[in-house]
């Protein structure tokens, strides 16, 4: 019986290739099920992650849990690498989302060495290549938590209630977007209601909830139309809409695709 090497499913990838199938595959709200470090060392843009919108450039860390909504924007002039952990990761890792603006030189030069490492354990053959790898990988797990250690206080505040609000509604949606709940059902399980909500996502990053549902929907189907030969109508009913007519309606509107279209497009 062949039993999976801890490392195989641990993956380096430059960043400018997460797009490769489109922008819509990093822009839109999505998470992921595996733990991931994105390290940006060129460009800038603006990142949403648990609602929260922040701008991030050169030599800016993010690490994003599993389950954890995000997006961010990818502009041809962004570069750096996605460290993906795997599903069943066993490396000591943060619980929170972290974005850390590591100033300093030798901060910047220890997290490429270590990226380094790893991806040459990774495609080496040589023996116990696994082992460092895991090894490598822990060591980054100690420097992402020195590096929260030291970050600036004022960057780290405490998060107020209108982004702890936003937080908890998108680890709702990221639940249930495929139920057909609308933002007076998640308001209302949120005991808010829904002006409330949309009020608190537009401080946060600056878009509304329906917004914020509406992407992570349409990115579900986006992924569903290329990846599977599922019919359209039968990727609506998976995501809660009403009819595949409606379905067709919105992601056009989101996309300025029809679904088939999209789909004849990949």
């Amino acid at each position: 019986m062949n039993i999976p090497s801890p490392t195989s499913s641990v993956r380096l990838v430059a960043i400018p290739r997460l797009s490769a199938g489109g922008r819509w595959r990093v822009e839109a709200m999505r998470s992921l099920s595996e733990p991931c470090l994105l390290w940006f060392t060129k460009g800038q843009g603006r990142i949403t992650i648990a609602g929260v919108t922040r701008g991030y450039t050169t030599n800016n860390a993010i690490f994003i849990p599993a389950g954890v909504m995000h997006g961010f924007e990818a502009g041809p002039q962004v570069f750096g690498t996605a460290v993906f952990f795997g599903r069943d990761s066993e490396v000591v890792l943060p619980q929170t989302p972290l974005h850390l603006r590591i100033r300093e030189v030798h901060a910047q030069q220890e997290v490429n060495v270590l990226l380094d490492s790893i991806l040459r354990e990774l495609e080496s053959d040589t023996p116990a290549h696994d082992r460092a790898t895991t090894h490598y990988l822990g060591l980054l797990g100690v420097w992402l938590e020195r590096q929260a250690r030291k970050a600036d206080p004022a960057e780290a505040a405490r998060p107020t209630a209108t982004r702890r609000l936003v937080t908890r509604y998108t680890s709702l949606l990221e639940r249930n977007f495929r139920t057909g709940m609308g933002v007076a059902d998640f308001a209302a399980a949120l005991g808010v209601t829904p002006t409330h909500l949309t009020r608190c996502c537009n401080a946060a990053c600056g878009r509304p909830a329906s917004a914020l549902l509406q992407d992570r929907r349409i990115f579900e189907a986006r992924k569903l139309l290329s990846e599977t030969r599922l019919p359209v109508g039968r990727i609506a009913e998976q995501l809660g809409f009403n009819s595949a007519a409606y379905f067709t309606r919105a992601f056009q509107h989101l996309t300025g695709k029809s679904p088939s279209a999209f789909r004849r497009g990949i």
